[in-house]
């Protein structure tokens, strides 16, 4: 099953499509938003449509995916994205226009894919936020995330520092399952991170030094 189409009672969340080119430059482009994103915002249609084709037409192929616009039901235009990885991190993202940030609607939009992901067998999920962002850390705790401990991460490509709080959801009843392996072996850490930044995440772990 792949990104099935999902409603709540303000919204409906669906696939990007070619067609929704402009939309996708209104979120990705949000230089508010953009502060707590890795990448650059996009400055045309065309980075608009070339984000669609690397980063959504591939998933929408695949057996199995979740990666979902954010509509409100009222017009069908999206303004945000939530989605869950299939690695073996199971990452939960959201993101939203700044415009339509405190209005519950990351945390609904997110509550649903979380329910749909259980449904289909997910046994768990993480979700990661930066210090300085606080407020898509309480989205996860509006979820039921559970914090569990912070790192450093060199993020690319802006190459800068960005300390990141991590959570984690058990969806399968296995509360003891450790998570820090998974992201240890996960597509995190294959990518070209700093030295400091792991042993970071390995001091603050063991010290537990960081409060949620």
């Amino acid at each position: 099953m792949n990104t099935p189409e999902l409603e709540t009672e303000r919204l409906r969340l669906r696939r990007f499509t070619a067609e929704d080119a402009a939309a996708i430059l209104a979120i990705f482009g949000d230089v508010e938003a953009n502060t707590f994103l890795p990448w650059f915002p996009l400055k045309s249609l065309e980075e608009a449509r070339q984000l669609f084709e690397r980063q959504y037409q591939p998933v929408y192929r695949a057996e199995r995916g979740y990666q979902y616009a954010i509509c409100l039901k009222e017009d069908d235009i999206p303004i945000g994205y939530v989605k869950v990885d299939l690695d073996e991190s199971h990452d939960l993202g959201y993101g939203l226009r700044h415009e339509f940030w405190h209005r519950g609607i990351a945390a609904e939009a997110a509550r649903a894919l979380v329910e749909q992901v259980r449904r289909d067998g997910l046994p768990y999920l993480t979700a990661t936020h930066d210090v300085n962002n606080p407020n898509s850390g309480a989205v996860m705790k509006k979820l039921g995330m559970v914090y569990q401990y912070s790192y450093e991460e060199q993020w690319q490509p802006k190459d800068i520092p960005v300390l990141f709080r991590l959570y984690q959801m058990d969806l399968d009843g296995n509360s003891g399952r450790p998570y820090l392996r998974y992201w240890e072996q996960s597509i995190w850490w294959s990518r070209a991170y700093s030295r400091a930044g792991i042993l970071c995440l390995q001091k603050v772990h063991r010290d537990d030094m960081i409060s949620p």
